[in-house]
């Protein structure tokens, strides 16, 4: 799936990195604990939190994850932008509750990674 379906399914708002909106997503993991995402070794996944601080980025980074959502409201710093821009991150922002957020987005077909 694609990053504009993505926000468009998710009534999301791309905070950053619009210009990769082509950009395709295989499989998607939830989680606000980032030690559980540094464990991660698939390719094109969604990373999808209500952990909304700097740790965040960093640790999409250093995982080779390209996209996340901020689900639950959460908004992203200018701070986390910066750095996600840095990084050429898809930052997107959504109102749902993360558990919402991910029955979407496997009703639509996104794959969980287990």
């Amino acid at each position: 799936m694609k990053v504009k379906e993505i926000a468009r399914l998710l009534d999301a708002r791309i905070v950053c990195g619009q210009e990769r909106e082509d950009y395709s997503i295989d499989v998607a993991f939830a989680s606000d604990l980032m030690s559980d995402v540094l464990t991660l070794k698939n390719d094109n996944v969604l990373l999808i939190t209500g952990l909304a601080n700097m740790q965040t980025i960093r640790t999409a980074e250093m995982s080779d994850i390209q996209c996340v959502v901020f689900a639950r409201n959460k908004r992203v710093t200018p701070e986390m932008t910066t750095l996600a821009e840095d990084n050429d991150l898809v930052v997107l922002e959504c109102r749902y509750s993360v558990f919402k957020t991910c029955g979407l987005l496997y009703q639509a077909g996104v794959e969980p990674i287990f």
